[in-house]
């Protein structure tokens, strides 16, 4: 089963707004060598609804390449058309990708039976474990716990990314897992607490920056030592709040470049940080870097 602190992987981007390969290579040397448990691309943080299809295939190429199986690589693959998502799924599958991770519906999002029907179909289609994705945040609905417990008997689908910030859910979530099927916390600051009602890791935006304070978390977690690893949470959380000052992943991206990573610009309609939140943010960083680095 997948488990540990999975980065969600920023898309580092040259000055002329073009894919920077040669920057996503030692991203991906620096997570391998870092302890993250496994790498997401073309995520929400990887801007990945502006990237074109042939970005895309092409970012998914090179990272299997380049990972070669020392990680698990997983690849967004979700859309709010179904045929789009099952030809992604099987596409990336088909690539290289240990697993696909697959969202929602969002915008003309969906009712219960259409939700259970577009999760089945992308599953059957895919090569690789599907892990789905819950964040009502971005799409404006949740699954309901009746559609993830069909859901969790398909053979082929593996886990859910929970990223509603709801505890309440996550505990209802909680009971429908098992060897087959895992949860993993959306949110970075609730890591403690999501992995003790059973989540299996972190799919983490905090990570791009802390790898192995995160994965620290995780892993004494896993071993059931919750004090510590809420102490190692606590030491982190200021960050991990400035990380979402602005909608992600625009604060995450001028704190890699802050410490030296060249991940450049956005995609738009993405812009720049205000310089006050910009402050505030460097500030947290310059606080804990003797704690990251």
């Amino acid at each position: 089963m997948l488990k540990g602190s999975i980065v969600a992987l920023v898309t580092p981007f040259n000055n002329d707004g073009s894919v920077n390969f040669e920057e996503l290579g030692n991203l991906l040397e620096y997570h391998i060598a870092n302890n993250s448990g496994g790498i997401v691309i073309l995520g929400t943080t990887g801007e990945a609804s502006t990237l074109s299809f042939e970005e895309e295939a092409e970012i998914v190429e090179y990272s299997v390449k380049k990972i070669n199986k020392r990680v698990p690589l997983i690849v967004g693959s979700g859309s709010n058309e179904t045929e789009k998502a099952v030809r992604m799924s099987k596409k990336y599958s088909e690539m290289g990708a240990d697993y696909v991770l697959v969202i929602t519906p969002y915008y003309n999002k969906t009712n219960e039976s259409g939700l259970i029907k577009h999760f089945q179909a992308v599953a059957d289609a895919s090569l690789c474990p599907v892990i789905m994705y819950n964040v009502p945040g971005r799409t404006g609905m949740s699954m309901s716990i009746h559609a993830l417990e069909v859901l969790s008997k398909h053979p082929n689908i593996c886990g859910i990314k929970e990223a509603s910030g709801n505890i309440s859910y996550s505990s209802k979530v909680a009971k429908l897992l098992s060897n087959d099927f895992a949860m993993y916390s959306g949110n970075d600051d609730i890591i403690v607490p999501m992995m003790s009602i059973g989540a299996m890791g972190v799919i983490s935006v905090v990570a791009n920056i802390a790898p192995k304070q995160t994965a620290k978390i995780v892993d004494l977690c896993l071993e059931g030592e919750y004090v510590e690893a809420n102490k190692l949470q606590q030491d982190l959380l200021d960050l991990i709040n400035d990380l979402f000052i602005e909608v992600n992943p625009i604060p995450v991206k001028e704190a890699m470049n802050y410490l030296g990573m060249n991940v450049g610009g956005y995609r738009m309609p993405l812009d720049y940080m205000s310089e006050g939140n910009k402050k505030i943010l460097t500030n947290e960083i310059d606080r804990i870097k003797e704690l990251i680095y």
